[in-house]
């Protein structure tokens, strides 16, 4: 009977894998999802009939399992509209291949493969809720092989198993259903290398869900003052005080580049003592209620210049809440995506961004405050 010794003949469970056909929110902070697809696997029977050859087996037939169930559960952080790094835990599935000998015999291969991923992931927003990304990292693979042999066939080493570090890389699209919820689909190809040498290709095709963290609420509604009933006095005519004079507003703008970095909606420690003295200012003034607006410059897509005008003008509530001891039911925001430039149409000429453009659409950029009240 003749022995088969798989530490010898590496070729007997080469896989390699086809190139499988492509298939083809911007919002910042943490994020987590979910992909479950479908993972290819090309087996090189060529090599696996030399390499029996060479043990002295001819073959009469070789049988692939080549498709596999293959998913992903990851995380990440989205730093901007255009980049994020992503991490998580893959399982491509188990491949592998059935080959009849001569003398009559047979010979089961398969591997399993699972690890750890950490991807740079770049992003284009194609449409508010529409995006393309591209993606590159390293895999850390933990590929489990397995032979087993029947009649002439035996195999020495049954289960050699090999963790080993290479790259990936994919294309996908994203579809923001909500806020917080976006649908995912996309292609990655994994490179691999084997527990006997080998080295290859697996490729996922998968779909998914994205779930944003954070505070997806938007500003709190002002509650309107219910209508008070007066009668008549009985008898008597009753000469009434005068009136106190109506609120006089006070509106203040502030420039968004003196409260925040460039398209960020986190106080700068400068922009706190901005907010700190206007908030000294409101000492003695019998205030009714304070308007928090935000707004942009036309740079960008509206619904994201909506959500950071909102996000910026609840950063400044949440200032004056916590710093001044301003009530936060007297304080209301709301966000301009834009639409209510200061800056002229003729202005500042041109669509690209660039840093002139940035710089001439500055006033744009700003957060009014306007406080309805009496000295």
């Amino acid at each position: 009977m003749h022995v088969f010794k798989t530490a010898g003949h590496a070729g007997l469970i080469a896989l390699t894998v086809l190139a499988s056909p492509m298939v083809l929110a911007d919002d910042t902070g943490w994020y987590g999802g979910l992909n479950a697809g479908r993972a290819r696997a090309s087996i090189d029977d060529q090599r696996i009939t030399s390499g029996l050859l060479g043990s002295g087996f001819a073959t009469s037939t070789i049988v692939d399992d080549n498709s596999a169930t293959g998913f992903k559960v990851f995380g990440g952080y989205q730093f901007n509209r255009h980049f994020a790094l992503e991490g998580g835990y893959f399982d491509l599935g188990r491949f592998g291949y059935r080959a009849t000998t001569v003398p009559a015999g047979t010979l089961d291969g398969t591997i399993r493969l699972k690890g750890l991923n950490l991807d740079t992931v770049g992003i284009l927003p194609l449409t508010d809720k529409l995006s393309a990304f591209g993606r590159i990292g390293i895999n850390y693979a933990d590929a489990r092989d397995r032979f087993s042999g029947s009649g002439a066939v035996n195999v020495l080493d049954t289960a050699p198993q090999k963790r080993d570090t290479n790259i990936k890389f994919g294309l996908g699209l994203q579809y923001a259903v909500t806020d917080a919820l976006n649908l995912r689909v996309e292609a990655e190809r994994y490179r691999v290398n084997d527990a006997i040498g080998n080295r290859g290709d697996v490729d996922l095709v998968s779909v998914g869900l994205v779930y944003r963290f954070g505070d997806k609420s938007s500003a709190p509604v002002p509650r309107t003052a219910e209508p008070v009933a007066y009668l008549p006095p009985p008898v008597a005519v009753v000469v009434p005080a005068p009136a106190p004079p109506p609120p006089v507003p006070r509106k203040v703008s502030f420039s968004a580049d003196s409260l925040f970095a460039f398209d960020r909606a986190d106080i700068t420690p400068a922009g706190k003592l901005v907010l700190g003295k206007f908030a000294s200012d409101l000492i003695g003034t019998d205030y009714d209620q304070i308007k928090v607006t935000g707004h942009t410059d036309r740079i960008g897509a509206h619904a994201y210049n909506l959500k950071l005008s909102s996000r910026r003008a609840d950063a400044v509530k949440n200032e004056l809440v916590t710093a001044a001891g301003i009530p936060a039911k007297r304080i209301t925001t709301s966000g301009i995506n834009g639409a209510e430039p200061v800056t002229k149409p003729g202005d500042c000429v041109g669509t690209r961004t660039t840093p002139a453009l940035i710089a001439c659409l500055q006033p744009d950029r700003r957060v009014e405050v306007e406080v309805s009240g009496t000295r």
